[in-house]
């Protein structure tokens, strides 16, 4: 119950921004230039002042970036599984495969910056921007449309690991950071989370479900939201992770599908309703199942 609480107040800017998008009718101009201004200046300034503030354990770091991608692949595995249990084109399933592993960021920042502040948002840093490469790398290529070319330049573009590269580098070079820049940072920080979980809000779309059913859909979202924390669980244990680590490493594992799983499947062709669908679900569904993986830890 108390971890329901804690988290009661970022879920609920989830909420508001369901509403605020259905009943204030400010435009999908409105919320595009809300989502790029989150996208690309203030979770990038969020994650560069944690990284810069906090004191990184490495060798503790390692085993968690170990732990998020030996879940994420755990993911993968059992995801390509809808290929062969429910009927769809090979492009739809393409699309919707991404869906079993990748990963809201905002979402996963918010919530460990509530359990752990400036060192649960670090951590939650190394492990996302860690395996952002990973992730991409598996959607664009079951997509199997973008040249190797153009997945590297929106790799090396990709300002959350732009943010994370630069913010370690800060860090271990031990370099001061001046007052009045740590003060800007500071501020855009504060604004991430909040503009950050209005914008998850406001893209929620939950129309019925397209090719595959409900069968698919549900097989997709327990991988994502039940096997993924599951393995994570049990390979934290078994590498002896403990306290922000091994929360982050749930939480991240636990996190409902991206948003920009949905703008792929859309610039690439493939079915972008059916994705919006299940980030939707796997959104509205985390709200429950999150907590509760947190409560049994």
């Amino acid at each position: 119950m108390n971890t329901a609480l804690t988290l009661l107040p970022d879920f609920s800017l989830i909420l508001l921004g369901v509403a605020l998008r259905r009943w204030m009718h400010l435009g999908d101009h409105f919320w595009a230039g809300v989502e790029k201004l989150v996208y690309f200046i203030l979770f990038p300034a969020l994650l560069f002042n944690a990284l810069t503030r906090t004191p990184l354990a490495l060798a503790t770091a390692l085993p968690l970036v170990t732990t998020g991608a030996s879940a994420m692949i755990g993911a993968m595995v059992l995801g390509y599984g809808a290929r062969w249990l429910f009927p769809m084109t090979p492009m739809s399933f393409a699309s919707q495969f991404q869906c079993a592993f990748r990963f809201n960021t905002y979402i996963g920042i918010a919530i460990a910056g509530k359990l752990h502040g400036a060192a649960g948002i670090a951590a939650m840093g190394l492990v996302a921007g860690g395996l952002v490469p990973l992730a991409n790398v598996a959607a664009v290529g079951m997509m199997a449309r973008h040249g190797e070319a153009h997945f590297l330049r929106e790799l090396v573009r990709n300002p959350l690991v732009l943010a994370t590269v630069s913010g370690l580098i800060w860090n271990i070079a031990g370099l001061p950071m001046p007052a009045p820049a740590g003060q800007m940072l500071g501020r855009l920080a504060d604004a991430a989370v909040a503009l950050g979980l209005l914008a998850v809000g406001s893209a929620l779309k939950l129309r019925g479900p397209a090719e595959g059913g409900m069968g698919a859909a549900g097989y997709l979202l327990t991988v994502k939201l039940i096997a993924m924390p599951a393995i994570a669980w049990s390979i934290a244990i078994a590498l002896g992770l403990s306290g922000v680590y091994f929360d982050v490493a749930l939480v991240f594992a636990a996190l409902p599908t991206a948003s920009s799983a949905y703008i792929l499947a859309a610039r690439m062709g493939g079915d972008a309703p059916r994705v919006a669908w299940l980030i939707s679900a796997s959104t509205l569904l985390a709200m429950i199942s999150l907590p509760l993986w947190l409560a049994l830890r």
